[in-house]
C-alpha cells in the first residue's frame, strides 16, 4: 500500500460509502465476478484504518492527524491522480515532438452483451484491430511506420456500457526504408479516412470468427441457436463502424495532458455525486444534466466497467512500442530523423531526471506539503496509529 492522500477539497459524497451500504443488496441480485468483488473491498477499505496508516503530531502547536493508506486500485475514484502524474511523466520521455491526431475506435451496440460475457476476449480483439488497421493504412498510405498510443474505455456518462478506443497517433512516421520522417497532412490523417471503418470492421469480424471456432464463446446464450452467430455477423457486416477523427494537437505538451486524462479516468467521481440517499444516487452526466438510479442500479452500472484482472487497458503500437522504444530502437531513429531535419521542434536531449516522490508530486498537484502542519507550518512528525480508529468499516466485508 501507499500513502496517497486526497486533495484538500474533498467531494461532499464518496462511493465507497454507497459500496459499504448497499454491495449486500447488489451481490443479492447478481453474481460479482472475482475482479468486481476485490474491486469493490479495494474501495470500501480505500483510506480507512482497516489499511493501516500513520498519525501526523506537530510538536510544535500540538496537531494530530490521522493518515490512512490508499488501496491504490486502478478502479477507485480516490487513487488515480498520483498515478496519472507519474505516467505522463514516463510518457514525455518517449511522445515524439510532432503533432497527433486523436483517433476513436467505438464497438458496435450489437456487439456489448457479447463484450459482458467475455470481455477479455472482446476488448483484445478491439485493440488488435484498431491498431492493425491504423499501421496498416500508415503503411499503404504514408508509407510509413506511425507511433500509437491507445486507451480503453468502456462507459457512457450515464454508466452505460460503450466500448470504444482512445487513440493518440502521430501525424506522420519514420519512412518504412528508415531514411526520413514522412509527415501526414495538417488537416487529416489519411485521404480517405472513411477507410478506417471498412477496416476495423472486417478485422474484428475476422477476429470473432476465429473466437468462435476456438470455443471462446461457448456458453453464450444467443448463440444456443445453431444460427446465431452467423445472425450476428450478418448484422454486423452491414453496419458502418465508427470511427471518429479529431483535429491534432498542436503542442506536445497538450498531448501528454488530454492523454493523461484520458488514461487513468474511472468510470465515475465523487465528484460527479450530486446527492447521495439510501434510496438513490443522483450524479452528473454532460451539459448540465444529471441521472438519478438506486444505489444497487448505480453499482451494477459501475462494476461492469471493472476489467479483467491484469488486461492492460493502455497499449502502444508501432514507434510507440515496447520494442521501439528499446535504446537504439525506431524510436531513438525517428527521434534522430526529426531533429536533424530543418527547422525542426525538437528539442535538445536533457539529462534524465529522478522521478519525483509522491510528497512532491502532491505538493506540485496540490499545493499541500504533508511534511508541514497546516496550522503552523511546523515539521510534523509520523507515528505508527496504534489501532484501528472507530469510524472504520469492518476488516471483512459482508459479501
Amino acid at each position: 500500500m501507499a500513502d496517497c492522500p486526497a486533495s484538500a477539497g474533498r467531494p461532499r459524497f464518496d462511493i465507497a460509502d454507497i459500496v459499504r451500504q448497499h454491495r449486500t443488496a447488489l451481490e443479492a441480485e447478481q453474481r460479482l465476478t472475482p475482479s468486481q468483488g476485490r474491486v469493490l473491498s479495494a474501495i470500501a477499505l480505500c483510506r480507512t484504518a482497516a489499511l493501516g496508516g500513520h498519525l501526523d503530531v506537530c510538536r510544535s502547536c500540538g496537531l494530530e492527524r490521522a493518515c490512512f493508506h490508499s488501496c491504490c486500485n486502478r478502479n477507485c475514484p480516490k487513487c488515480q491522480a498520483l498515478a496519472q502524474e507519474r505516467w505522463i511523466a514516463a510518457r514525455a520521455e518517449r511522445l515524439l515532438p510532432v503533432r497527433h491526431f486523436h483517433v476513436v475506435f467505438t464497438l458496435p451496440s450489437e456487439l456489448r452483451t457479447l463484450a459482458r460475457y467475455r470481455p477479455r476476449a472482446i476488448y483484445g480483439a478491439l485493440f488488435a484491430a484498431a491498431s492493425a488497421t491504423l499501421l496498416e493504412l500508415g503503411r499503404t498510405h504514408l508509407e510509413a511506420q506511425l507511433g500509437v498510443t491507445m486507451v480503453l474505455h468502456t462507459w457512457t456518462r450515464d454508466l452505460h456500457l460503450h466500448p470504444h478506443v482512445h487513440a493518440i497517433v502521430t501525424a506522420g512516421g519514420q519512412a518504412l526504408d528508415g531514411s526520413s520522417w514522412k509527415p501526414s497532412s495538417e488537416k487529416y490523417l489519411f485521404t480517405a479516412k472513411e477507410i478506417m471503418g471498412v477496416l476495423l470492421r472486417g478485422k474484428m469480424m475476422a477476429a470473432l470468427r476465429a473466437l468462435h471456432r476456438a470455443g471462446t464463446f461457448d456458453g453464450f446464450d444467443e448463440f444456443y441457436d445453431p444460427e446465431g452467430f452467423d445472425r450476428l455477423m450478418s448484422q454486423l457486416a452491414a453496419l458502418s463502424w465508427v470511427v471518429f477523427v479529431k483535429k491534432p494537437f498542436g503542442r506536445v505538451d497538450h498531448v501528454l495532458g488530454y492523454l493523461g486524462r484520458y488514461t487513468h479516468r474511472v468510470a465515475i467521481a465523487n465528484s460527479r455525486l450530486v446527492d447521495v440517499t439510501d434510496q438513490a444516487v443522483t450524479f452528473r452526466t454532460r451539459n448540465g444534466e444529471t441521472c438519478t438510479v438506486t444505489p444497487v442500479e448505480f453499482l451494477r452500472r459501475f462494476v461492469q466497467h471493472v476489467l479483467p484482472d491484469r488486461f492492460h487497458k493502455i497499449r502502444h503500437y508501432g514507434l510507440y512500442s515496447t520494442t521501439a522504444a528499446r535504446p537504439d530502437g525506431a524510436l531513438d531513429h525517428a527521434r534522430a530523423l526529426l531533429a536533424a531535419a530543418p527547422n525542426s521542434p525538437a528539442p535538445p536531449a536533457a539529462a534524465k531526471a529522478a522521478p519525483p516522490s509522491w510528497i512532491e508530486l502532491l505538493r506540485e498537484l496540490t499545493g499541500r506539503d504533508v511534511t508541514r502542519c497546516p496550522r503552523c507550518g511546523g515539521r510534523l512528525e509520523r507515528l505508527p496509529i496504534p489501532r484501528p480508529r472507530s469510524r472504520a468499516p469492518p476488516l471483512k466485508l459482508a459479501s
